[in-house]
């Protein structure tokens, strides 16, 4: 088979997955119920802790490839193995991109791995809040004119918050790109999930999303990518940079 025929393959198959029902139940359930098992935290990338589905790290890895950006902001770090991932995928697309990590409080241990790691180099450590003046300033300095950005967001997941992020770093994103905000699931899950934490339904990246998207016109909603995945954090949070 060719690589054409695949393609259009691919395609037909994602479209039918994406209206089986039972499927797309099948893949709630799984991730309902993955939550009291901490799944997420499972994984490692490159020796780090990457607290992510793997179904969304490869999704990354395509858009990345698919972009090639000079530089990658993602603003929430925790352990660091998102930081190490973005800047690895850099190395291997070859064009010598940065990445820029912001966290309100960067832990001196997590600091630690990051900047040992072998995949440290071009990757610029921001502690500060990713919504305020101070670090807007900091990121602007590190990005020169002309160069293609990518935005992933997965800090504080409040409305509030989420949107300020999007308002603030949306500019940035240049056309053809994508602004990702990972954990837009929070909308979609029972409130009891979140006992010790402010968001919830109403309160979550994805109401965000949705009040950003009816004034901004940048940006849209790739669907293609939640219905090829189906087992995703960012349901309706792959936004793509659609015009200048």
């Amino acid at each position: 088979m060719d690589r054409e025929r695949f393609e259009l393959e691919k395609k037909e198959n994602i479209k039918r997955q994406a209206t089986d029902v039972k499927l797309r139940n099948t893949a709630r359930d799984f991730i309902l119920q993955q939550f009291e098992h901490n799944y997420t935290y499972n994984f490692t990338w490159l020796g780090m802790p990457i607290i992510q589905f793997p179904q969304d790290i490869i999704s990354l890895q395509e858009i990345i490839w698919k972009v090639k950006p000079d530089v990658i902001i993602e603003t929430g770090i925790a352990r660091g193995g998102s930081i190490i991932f973005h800047s690895s995928m850099q190395r291997l697309i070859g064009n010598n991109g940065i990445v820029i990590g912001i966290d309100i409080d960067i832990r001196s241990h997590n600091r630690e791995a990051i900047e040992n790691h072998p995949f440290a180099n071009h990757v610029y450590l921001i502690e500060g809040d990713s919504t305020s003046f101070e670090v807007m300033d900091q990121v602007k300095e590190l990005i020169s004119g002309g160069k293609s950005v990518l935005v992933i967001l997965d800090s504080n997941h409040t409305h509030d918050h989420v949107l300020k992020e999007l308002e603030v770093f949306s500019p940035l994103v240049t056309n053809g790109s994508y602004l990702v905000v990972l954990d837009t699931i929070v909308e979609d899950m029972p409130d009891h999930f979140f006992k010790d934490r402010p968001w919830r339904a109403g309160n979550s990246p994805k109401s965000a999303v949705k009040q950003f998207l009816k004034e901004n016109k940048r940006f849209t909603v790739d669907r293609d990518i939640e219905d090829k995945l189906l087992i995703t954090v960012a349901p309706e949070g792959y936004l793509k940079c659609v015009s200048d």
